[in-house]
């Protein structure tokens, strides 16, 4: 394998490393906002203004729709498992494609029961609440600290 250009890695390194540079300022205001004195927690139930039910579903469904990863998953992944022998095509494309959403309809519904679940929990236990919002910082805090290390890693490669 040939060894990229010294232009094209110094592109590259600057590219690589400016946007490393970025997310770890990013992750180092994270940790701040949420370590600082009166900071808020990422996961801390914030008050906000109720949406109508028709709102909720077309953000959903535009944000469903306008993800490409969905349509590479089934244009990618469902083809290997349709059997032309086994009849018609379209109708096995059309129930693996079911079974795929309702799958990913029951995961997603756990998640939303469990996080509103550990939300009460960490709201009837303000102690909790305080230990994960130090253990999210310190956590937000050591990979920026990583990330920070490393852009100047790439940039002498």
């Amino acid at each position: 394998m040939r060894k990229a250009s010294w232009p094209s890695r110094a592109v590259d390194n600057s590219y690589t490393s400016q946007w490393s540079g970025v997310g770890a300022a990013y992750l180092a205001y994270l940790a701040w906002q949420t370590l600082r004195q009166g900071g808020r927690g990422l996961f801390e139930p914030r008050s906000l203004q109720p949406d109508s039910h028709w709102k909720l579903l077309r953000t959903g469904l535009i944000t469903n729709l306008l993800n490409p990863k969905v349509a590479i998953l089934y244009l990618a992944l469902i083809p290997q498992f349709i059997d032309p022998a086994r009849g018609h095509t379209t109708a096995q494309g059309f129930a693996l494609g079911a079974v795929q959403i309702a799958v990913g309809l029951t995961v997603n519904a756990l998640i939303v029961l469990a996080a509103g679940s550990v939300a009460a929990l960490l709201r009837s236990r303000p102690t909790w609440a305080k230990w994960q919002r130090w253990i999210t910082g310190t956590l937000l805090g050591a990979v920026a600290i990583a990330l920070a290390r490393e852009v100047p890693a790439r940039a002498r490669a």
